[in-house]
């Protein structure tokens, strides 16, 4: 496995992973909130790796990435992002993969630069919206908005517990406590002002999805403890011509709980498009 640093929307410095063969299909793998690269490592240690060229980029605020103050709730620069990851390390039409907040970045970017330089699109318990109280409603489960002041708290003692809450609410089974441990520490290494401003952004971006014509891959887990069961049915309602997976007695990460299934999929997927 090798590191890039490459320079993203606004200057930001972007951290990226990249496992598997250089001539393969590339798939770009896109972590969610509060998350990194190391997220994906089923997938960047797998089988994949012997046909397909992967990448797993820290988002900006997140991992070894920069962490600016304000630079969270622009559309644009996570959209330029992305594009710079995919035109500085030459992607040949990448699969876009973003796992739950990842699908927000996704959006933002086919919302800016459309479809034409990606093969296609997998979205893994994920989400095209955030707003006000009553959108974050529609969304979330109580359990998991009654967290939202644990992740912008600056106190250890707030935080470390919020997080840990979070973690477990990820995962339907307790995870090993080294996978455990390197989970958390990857999440407290995010800032407060980070979460917060990706979490204080008001942005729908379901009709980016809805107007997609690439191949899409959907999956979500029926034990999902972050979303609604109801964003599952939005989603497909949205991209009508998408693959819908669902994973039973999965929560939130099937990528992680049930990775030898998600792996063959993907690799279906990409192998397909």
């Amino acid at each position: 496995m090798k590191s890039h640093h490459i320079t993203g929307g606004g200057g930001t410095q972007l951290h990226i992973l990249e496992a598997g063969v250089p001539e393969g299909k590339p798939i770009l793998f896109i972590h969610g909130f509060s998350q990194c690269s190391l997220a994906w490592t089923r997938q960047l240690e797998s089988s994949l790796a012997r046909d397909f060229r992967l990448l797993a980029m820290d988002l900006r605020g997140h991992g070894s990435s920069d962490k600016p103050a304000d630079a969270y709730g622009d559309s644009q620069l996570w959209a330029e992002d992305v594009q710079a990851v995919i035109s500085t390390l030459r992607l040949d039409r990448p699969v876009l993969c973003g796992w739950s907040y990842g699908g927000l970045v996704i959006s933002d970017y086919v919302k800016s630069y459309g479809e034409d330089q990606i093969a296609g699109t997998s979205w893994v318990g994920a989400t095209t919206r955030l707003g006000d109280a009553a959108t974050l409603a529609e969304i979330f489960p109580s359990d998991f908005l009654a967290l939202a002041p644990t992740f912008f708290s600056e106190n250890v003692l707030e935080s470390v517990p919020g997080l840990t809450r979070f973690i477990t609410m990820c995962l339907e089974e307790e995870p090993p406590s080294a996978d455990f441990y390197a989970m958390l520490g990857f999440n407290v290494s995010v800032p407060p002002h980070v979460r917060q401003g990706l979490l204080f952004r008001n942005i729908d971006n379901s009709p980016v999805l809805a107007a997609m014509r690439k191949p899409v891959l959907l999956s979500y887990g029926d034990r999902d403890k972050i979303l609604l069961p109801g964003v599952c049915r939005q989603m497909a309602g949205l991209a009508k011509h998408a693959r819908l997976s669902l994973y039973s007695g999965t929560g939130h990460a099937p990528f992680w709980q049930a990775a030898e299934r998600f792996n063959s999929e993907l690799g279906e997927f990409r192998a397909s498009v």
